[in-house]
């Protein structure tokens, strides 16, 4: 495969030609074979093309998770278009900013959310994912733009009429294949380019590692507008393998259902994912699946959940990987093999990536010596979209700089010590959030924390921790500080902790430290040491 058509798209066409039958993407109430996939990608593509989508040109697409959304991501790169994959709850104002940014022109959405899309006149064209044709008041609520109704299986109205793509054109590796949309230390949000390159690069690495082949049948949850659910349809739509769409995790009783159901073999999520299943899987549940690997990213996963997770899904493997956005998706994975030996570790560089640990000034550290990540690799990021200032802030002679600070063990493993903005600054001391929360989270009666600083008024900041219990496990605020004094030094011990019922996250399952340091230092907090319950 050359590099001029090593592309989702591409790959679609070559399995549809050498196995039309095979599984390629199913739902709960969808179910798309290669040949399938590949005929509602090239018709969506010809559609998009008489409505006067140009190559290079951005295209929004705000869906659930669905067949509809994956042929969509599917048909704008077959044009050689750039995709821009947005959460359907991106508030009013970061909309703005992202049309201003992007220039779209046209855009993708569910019909329940047409109300929140109204008056939005730079859009010319409206792509509507409905489960039958919209009513006309639904259609009337997005004028004055043009309206074509998408079914839930990605095809296209029977009204319309377009020639079908026969297939995609010759797409350079630097061509912009997708933006991403992460949200800025200001809080606007930035546009992260990801290349055909790119993504190709990142997704030969993955399925190097992990070892897939087209008999994996991955189940996902992860949203398509998160770079880590993206990926795992990627991999899979690489090899030949296929991806069961499950939208359905508030209830984890059914998606091990579907699971077991549906003979997937992978299966992949954010460390919440596990501490969920960890509280609801039965091991009736547990015991009907057929795994063979399971991955783990999206932050670091408390030590007893890991654990819990590898002993619950055994035999399937547990693939601990970090990476983010600026990198495609990934950077590093702990084999897990070497999981015991190597605990709290992010483990090595992915094939095709070289990591160091270095200094301020870039120069690389010896062994043992926290420093700065930073990456390098065909998957990186050429940068954010019309943002040459942050742009440059990550990307310093050829090396992306990730924003964690990390050490290097003799063996060349690599371990987190925290985000290098996060690092708090007490007495004179530099220390990690993420020590502090690891610290806490070997007590008995912590299921989930939370560290972050508050500024000191002696000058500095101090740490709070910020604790959810077990069940049915009051303590005190004075018995979790006791318990840090018995392995950290006193400049490390919170100088607060509180008790919440659950901690602030966005839709990827990520902690919003931003949003509970903001609760934390307001008027109402309280920091008294009382019983959580």
């Amino acid at each position: 495969m050359s590099e001029q058509t090593d592309s989702a798209p591409a790959w679609v066409l070559a399995h549809a030609k050498a196995m039309p039958d095979a599984p390629a993407v199913d739902s709960p109430w969808t179910r798309l074979s290669y040949r399938q996939l590949a005929e509602r990608m090239l018709s969506l593509a010809g559609h998009l093309r008489a409505a006067g989508v140009k190559r290079g040109e951005r295209v929004l697409i705000a869906l659930p998770l669905g067949c509809a959304a994956v042929v969509a991501g599917l048909a704008v790169q077959a044009l050689g278009a750039c995709a821009v994959e947005l959460d359907r709850e991106t508030s009013a104002a970061s909309l703005e900013a992202i049309l201003a940014q992007t220039g779209a022109r046209h855009a993708f959405l569910f019909g329940q959310d047409a109300r929140r899309w109204t008056a939005r006149t730079q859009l010319t064209h409206l792509w509507v994912v409905h489960s039958a044709r919209p009513p006309e008041r639904m259609l009337g609520l997005l004028a004055p733009s043009a309206c074509t109704w998408v079914q839930e299986d990605g095809s296209v109205d029977l009204e319309a009429r377009a020639e079908a793509l026969e297939s995609p054109p010759p797409t350079p590796p630097e061509a912009h294949a997708s933006i991403v949309y992460t949200s800025g230390s200001t809080g606007t949000p930035r546009g992260v380019i990801q290349t055909f390159g790119n993504i190709a690069a990142n997704t030969r690495s993955i399925v190097e590692y992990l070892g897939l082949t087209s008999l994996d049948r991955a189940m996902l949850i992860l949203p398509l507008h998160y770079c880590y659910g993206k990926s795992v349809l990627q991999t899979h739509l690489r090899v030949g393998g296929s991806v069961f769409l499950d939208p359905r995790f508030m209830y984890p009783s059914v998606v091990l259902e579907a699971m077991a159901t549906e003979a997937c073999t992978g299966f992949a999520g954010v460390p919440l994912t596990f501490e969920l299943l960890r509280r609801q899987a039965t091991p009736e549940s547990l015991a009907k699946l057929n795994l063979r690997y399971l991955t783990q990213a999206g932050g670091g996963m408390a030590p007893e959940t890991a654990r819990w997770t590898r002993e619950a899904f055994h035999p399937a493997e547990l693939f601990v990987m970090y990476g983010q956005t600026e990198a495609t998706a990934r950077l590093s994975y702990l084999p897990p093999a070497r999981a015991q030996r190597k605990a709290g570790s992010i483990g090595i560089a992915i094939p095709g990536v070289e990591l160091r640990v270095v200094g301020e000034e870039g120069t690389p550290l010896p062994v043992g010596e926290t420093g700065h990540l930073v990456a390098r690799g065909a998957n990186v990021t050429p940068g954010y979209l019309g943002a040459p200032e942050d742009t440059r802030s990550i990307l310093r002679d050829g090396w992306l700089w990730t924003g964690d600070l990390a050490w290097r063990d003799a063996d060349g493993f690599f371990f987190l010590v925290g985000r290098a903005k996060e690092i708090l600054k007490i007495g004179g001391h530099r220390v990690s959030p993420a020590e502090l929360e690891h610290t806490l989270a070997r007590h008995p009666a912590v299921l989930e924390v939370a560290v972050v600083g508050v500024p000191d008024e002696l000058g500095g900041e101090a740490a709070v921790a910020v604790v959810v219990l077990q069940p049915d496990t009051p303590l005190r605020e004075e018995s979790l500080r006791r318990f840090c004094r018995e392995s950290l030094p006193a400049h490390k011990v919170p100088r607060h902790v509180m008790f919440t019922e659950a901690l602030p996250r966005g839709p990827n399952g990520k902690v919003l430290k931003a949003e509970l340091r903001t609760h934390v230092m307001s008027p109402v907090a309280s920091f008294e040491s009382r019983p959580s319950r």
